[in-house]
Parts: structure tokens; C-alpha cells; sequence
């Protein structure tokens, strides 16, 4: 296993981060994950609404930090 280089693990989330998830349905992004692990092929996440890590290992495209809604009304 090679390390990884200083650039690649700033880019990287931290566990516990508050993160989306793009749908391989739409491509739309959804919320209410977190960071459970990482690894080098992605991440394992958690959903937060019941606390489940899912089966998955999620490629780090397919997985970025929860933005805020600028939508107040929403």
C-alpha cells in the first residue's frame, strides 16, 4: 500500500464530517450522511437519520462536504 501524498490527504474528509452523497440515479446530491472511515478506495458513511454505516465503500467523487442551503424558505 502507498502512502498517500500530503496534497491527496488535505483534500481528504474527516470521520464525522457532515457529507452529501450523489445519487447514480439522477446524479442529484443528497444529505443526512456522515463520515464513518477512510479508506483509500472512498469512504464508508453513516447515515445519520438512524445511525447505520452503510454496506458500501462510496468513491470520493461520488461524496463531498454538506453545503449549507442558501434557501431559508426551503
Amino acid at each position: 500500500m502507498t502512502e498517500p501524498s500530503a496534497s491527496t490527504r488535505a483534500d481528504r474528509l474527516a470521520v464525522g464530517t457532515k457529507v452529501e452523497v450523489r445519487s447514480g440515479f439522477d446524479g442529484s446530491w443528497s444529505t443526512g450522511f456522515a463520515v464513518e472511515e477512510v479508506l483509500e478506495a472512498g469512504y464508508r458513511l453513516r447515515r445519520r437519520s438512524d445511525g447505520q454505516v452503510l454496506p458500501a465503500t462510496l468513491p470520493s467523487a461520488s461524496v463531498r462536504k454538506e453545503r449549507k442551503s442558501s434557501m431559508w424558505w426551503v
